[in-house]
């Protein structure tokens, strides 16, 4: 019998074209897989573990934050949330905050590999017909496989290596059956873009209806293949560093490239970055694939300052962040004739900057209902403070809060709904793949440039200098990433496959900032603002934050996996504990 549990978050409400949640789980298998409505339904059901960066915000308590505040991006208000255990080392595999990574994934996994195990040719059947719904046991078929292997990359993403279940129907209360070796990571990620080729020409490149939203397509087989290759070649994965790992990556993006520019209906850069996240969180031309819609005001009212009604502001973007962001010429704000003045430092920014902060001085709110005024962050003592540094449930420790993916028309006095759904692959990245992996393959040459350059002209900032090393464009291209895609659960896997932590301590990167001021190349040392006025006069004076969890740990090679749940290793021996972490916590 299949146990189903859909988790249904208090304030939120699912809406998708496809995803009908409603799956009796007391049916049999006989019942469910001899009905064509309910074997849809089953498929269905299985997207539900799918990566889901929105409804966390609904768990007030425990986690109503950016995951982004495990890295260097931000940090959170809030000293109950989980990702400072995360940041300070305090959990273990008993007490461990990310425990449903695990579960998740392996149950996606079971449903998927029971799907392929009952699917009826009999039920859904091979027929020709127009459009998306063509040949439908074989699309249905490919969609769980795909599924399957998207699940296998989010567990060696988390816990490193993994076993591959590619037929096993898998029951995690059967002891026995659950007391296995993992396979390498590297082996499985390898094995996860063979899944993609099975199926990448198989399923429809990108559905032509917009009920199939939602839907894993040839263009998701494409993506994660891209994805799961990087991350193979990466420093993590690589530690010989064979550049073939790397071209094959390379040539990984590049299929998607030449694949999407025959389509009739290409993906593309979408026009704003800015309304990206929230205008059109779904059925736009660069979102590959997203999670559930969630029709929710919780990431307005977890992520703006508390100055504004009924909002909490636990997402504090770091000084780390801001400073990664260049001036609108293209220069670092460190660099000679970057035009950066430190009395007026969100002048000139990176378009993106603006689309992903708020900084005092930020205009917010709507107009139109007299609720438009200037973000005040200020804080002088105790006593004089700005009306957006600290309220009774939220406030900001960086002198930031997180822009991204709130939408700007809520009405603070009658909180309504918006749709917003979590991007899991967006063309943006595709093309920084593609420039990671080429650079890395073969240096610098035409096709890295013209990759990364796309990504900048879509916010018009100037391309890159011409003449860069390889060292230097990978500095560059790291820049990018963390600037185009942070808030959006990337920076927390880049660090570590890139090994960043590597040789990095607390009290050196300290001295470091003592000596150069710079925070951008900072990992533990988390930085902010502290504004002080005077009259007419504003001051900003770069800190160090000290954070509600104590100093950033970051301890190697312990952190740089999460550790299997000990309940598991406990019934299962064999799968092992990772490297740094005992096997009796």
């Amino acid at each position: 019998m299949f146990a189903l549990a859909v988790l249904l978050i208090p304030g939120f409400s699912a809406c998708d074209d496809f995803l009908d949640k409603e799956y009796d789980a007391s049916l049999s298998e006989e019942k469910v897989f001899g009905n064509e409505r309910l074997t849809r339904q089953f498929l269905t059901n299985i997207y539900t573990n799918l990566p889901d960066g929105i409804g966390v915000f609904g768990d007030f308590q425990f986690q109503s934050a950016s995951r982004d505040a495990m890295t260097d991006n931000a940090t959170t208000w809030w000293g109950l949330h989980w990702y400072n255990m995360v940041n300070n080392d305090s959990y273990t595999a008993t007490n461990h905050p990310m425990l449903g990574f695990w579960n998740t994934n392996f149950s996606g996994i079971r449903k998927a590999n029971q799907f392929l195990r009952n699917i009826d040719p009999n039920v859904i059947q091979n027929q020709s017909l127009a459009g998306d719904d063509n040949n439908l046991y074989d699309r249905y078929r490919a969609e769980a496989i795909l599924l399957r292997a998207m699940f296998h990359f989010e567990l060696v993403a988390y816990f490193g290596d993994a076993p591959i279940l590619d037929d096993i129907v898998l029951d995690m209360d059967n002891q026995e059956q659950m007391n296995m070796v993992r396979q390498p990571a590297a082996e499985v990620l390898k094995w996860v873009a063979e899944q993609c080729d099975l199926v990448k020409d198989l399923l429809p490149f990108r559905y032509s209806s917009s009920g199939n939203w939602g839907r894993v397509s040839g263009a998701t087989a494409y993506a994660l293949k891209s994805r799961a290759l990087l991350y193979r070649a990466s420093n993590f994965h690589n530690p010989n560093g064979m550049t073939a790992w790397w071209q094959e990556a390379a040539d990984a993006a590049k299929a998607f490239i030449d694949k999407n520019a025959q389509q009739s209906n290409p993906f593309a850069l979408y026009n704003s970055y800015e309304r990206m996240f929230y205008e059109a969180p779904y059925l736009n031309d660069e979102i590959i694939l997203s999670r559930s819609i969630w029709n929710t005001n919780a990431i307005e009212t977890q992520v703006l300052p508390p100055g504004f009604p009924g909002m909490n502001g636990k997402t504090n973007p770091s000084q780390n962040l801001v400073d990664a962001f260049e001036m609108a010429n293209g220069r670092f704000i460190w660099e000679d004739e970057s035009g950066y003045d430190p009395n007026n430092p969100y002048v000139d920014r990176d378009p993106r900057f603006y689309a992903t902060v708020l900084y005092h001085g930020a205009m917010w709110g709507r107009e139109d209902l007299g609720q438009r005024r200037a973000i005040d962050v200020h804080m002088n003592n105790a006593n004089e403070k700005g009306i957006d540094y600290e309220g009774s449930n939220g406030g900001t420790l960086t002198g930031y809060y997180m822009r991204k993916f709130v939408n700007p028309n809520v009405d603070f006095e009658n909180l309504g709904v918006f749709p917003h759904a979590w991007i899991i692959y967006r063309y943006a990245e595709i093309l920084l793949n593609y420039a990671e992996a080429l650079n890395e393959a073969q240096g610098p040459v035409s096709d890295v440039h013209w990759a990364i350059n796309q990504v900048r002209a879509r916010v018009d900032m100037p391309e890159l200098p011409s003449g860069l090393s390889q060292e230097d464009m990978r500095k560059r291209i790291r820049n990018e990433r963390r600037v185009e895609l942070c808030f959006e659960d990337h920076r927390f896997f880049d660090l570590r496959r890139w090994r960043a932590y590597d040789g990095r301590t607390y009290e050196s990167e300290l001295a470091q900032y003592q000596i150069d001021g710079r925070f951008d190349n900072k990992l533990l040392v988390i930085g902010g603002v502290n504004v002080r006025r005077a009259g007419a006069i504003t001051r900003y004076n770069r800190m160090v934050v000290s954070e509600r969890g104590g100093r950033r740990v970051f301890n190697v090679p312990k952190n740089y996996l999460f550790p299997v749940p000990y309940n598991e290793t406990i019934k299962s021996p064999n799968l092992g504990q990772n490297p740094g972490w005992s096997i009796e916590e």
